[in-house]
Parts: structure tokens; C-alpha cells; sequence
């Protein structure tokens, strides 16, 4: 009876374990669908896409490596501007998110409530809604004539004003994740370095700053990624062609009169490849950041 059982009960686990494979399996090869459509398409010439399906491997006399380094070619100096955006741009975001951040979580003060709630009111404001008056305000401002004095940065003016811009939009949801994470942080142990006569700054730098990694990872990643690929910024404030950043690149690489679809792919994942990178060196502390371990 015992060994009926049991034997039925493994069945039912095959069973099981057979239709949830299935089911993975299905689901992996529909969202994977798109991606593998593109790669197939950017290793074809032009005849071998024309002439088979977006999901088909090239045949041997289609398969083509040329849209690669053409890709690169074109995008390189997008890169390297993109790279010079992002980065500073996402760590002033996340170091000044924390700085809040830990000022409205960890340390007691009037009016607290009310920054929170304008923080918060920040982040729902749709890129958009912000296009002319950003516009007009760096036209007074005249940022290429403030550093005429120094010709390398004047030419990199339109960078300097979407890092700044790209800082300052991102400030709030920084804010927002990172004091959610410090919310989750010991007040007793807080309060133990004050009785020690730690003042705020010195508990920020030697308390809640180490514990902040695997939240810095997460509002980098997230920074990082909202910065590369962002289009309407970068669109309306850089006007020089030296300044184009890879999405702008990007955009270019769609013909006038001929569609290079195996062009337009390589590009997509020349474009995507850095962000890629992000994601695995602090995979591991973003999903720390997420699941709120301290």
C-alpha cells in the first residue's frame, strides 16, 4: 500500500515537473523571441535578411560580421560622450540621495514631512512637461559663455548641462530608495554612537555609509540605465555633433532611403552592451539593495 503510494506520488512529481519545464520553457523562448530575432539579424547581409525570416541563423553565404564594426564605428564617439554623461551624472545622484536621504530618516528635525512629500511629487514629473522651461533656463543661464575661459569645458557644455539636469531629476527617486533602505537600520545602533558623542556627520561616514553598498548598487544600476538611454534630454540640450551622445548615434544609424536592419541590431546591442556590464558587476549588491538586506 505504502510503496503504491508512493510510487504515485513520484509519478505525480514527474508529471509536475514536466509541465512546469514546459511551461518555462515557452514563456524563456517567447520573451527571449525578440532578442534572438535581432542577434540572428545582425550577423545577415542585407540579401540573406531580405531573403528569410528576422528568427532564421544566417545560411553560411548570409552570415556577415561587417554591421558590427561599421555599428562601432559609428557609435564609438557616442560611447565614450554617453560614458563621459552617465557616470558622474549617477554617482552625484546616489551620493546626494543618500545625503538626504539619511537626513530625513536618521536624524530628527521640523519639516520633514513636508520635503518628503516634495521628493516624492519630483519623481512623477514626466521628462515632457520640462522640456522649454529647461531649455530657456540654460539659455540664461549662457553655460558655454561662463566657461569660455576654459575651451575644453566650453565645448563640452551641452554635457555638462544634461549631467547637471540628469543629477537633479534623479536626486528624488534616490532619495526615495535610499530611505526606504535606511528606515530598515537599527535606531538603537544609531543611537549608541550618539551617547558616544558621534556627531551626524561622523555617523553617516562611519555607520550608515559602509552599510549603504547594496543600496548604492541598486540606485546605480537604476541611474546608470535611465541616464544611457535616455533620448528627450539629450535631444533638446546638445547641439553639437562632438557632444551627440549613443542614443542620438543610435537614431542615426535608420536611413533615409534604405532600411539597414542588420545595421540598425548591431547598433541596439553595441548600445545596450555597457549597461549589460553594470548589471553584472553589481548584480549581486543590486539584489542584495532590493530584497532590503543590511
Amino acid at each position: 500500500m505504502s510503496s503504491q503510494t508512493a510510487n504515485d506520488s513520484t509519478s505525480g512529481i514527474d508529471f509536475q515537473r514536466i509541465g512546469l519545464y514546459a511551461v518555462l520553457a515557452v514563456m524563456a523562448a517567447f520573451y527571449l523571441s525578440p532578442l534572438e530575432s535581432g542577434l540572428m539579424t545582425a550577423f545577415k547581409s542585407q540579401e540573406a535578411f531580405i531573403g528569410s525570416t528576422p528568427f532564421v541563423p544566417p545560411p553560411p553565404s548570409g552570415f556577415t560580421v561587417e554591421p558590427w564594426f561599421e555599428a562601432w564605428s559609428r557609435l564609438q564617439l557616442g560611447v565614450f560622450n554617453s560614458l563621459l554623461l552617465a557616470i558622474p551624472a549617477t554617482a552625484l545622484s546616489a551620493v546626494f540621495g543618500s545625503l538626504a536621504a539619511y537626513g530625513l530618516t536618521n536624524v530628527n528635525w521640523r519639516g520633514q514631512v513636508a520635503v518628503i512629500v516634495l521628493f516624492v511629487a519630483g519623481i512623477f514629473v514626466p521628462y515632457q512637461s520640462v522640456l522649454v522651461p529647461l531649455t530657456q533656463f540654460w539659455t540664461m543661464v549662457g553655460l558655454d559663455e561662463i566657461l569660455a575661459a576654459v575651451p575644453m569645458l566650453a565645448e563640452r557644455s551641452g554635457l555638462i548641462e544634461l549631467i547637471i539636469t540628469h543629477t537633479a531629476y534623479g536626486i528624488p527617486i534616490c532619495t526615495i530608495l535610499f530611505r526606504s533602505y535606511y528606515a530598515t537600520i537599527d535606531p538603537e545602533m544609531l543611537e549608541a554612537a550618539r551617547l558616544d558623542g558621534a556627531t551626524v556627520a561622523r555617523i553617516y561616514w562611519k555607520i550608515i555609509l559602509p552599510l549603504s553598498v547594496p543600496i548604492f548598487a541598486v540606485t546605480l544600476i537604476y541611474q546608470f540605465t535611465q541616464i544611457w538611454n535616455d533620448l528627450l534630454f539629450a535631444l533638446v540640450l546638445l547641439t553639437s555633433p562632438g557632444n551627440q551622445v549613443v542614443t542620438l548615434s543610435l537614431n542615426q544609424l535608420q536611413g533615409s532611403m534604405v532600411q539597414q536592419y542588420n545595421l540598425q541590431m548591431a547598433g541596439a546591442f553595441v548600445a545596450a552592451l555597457p549597461t549589460l556590464v553594470v548589471y553584472v558587476l553589481f548584480g549581486e549588491q543590486f539584489a542584495e539593495g532590493v530584497a532590503g538586506e543590511t
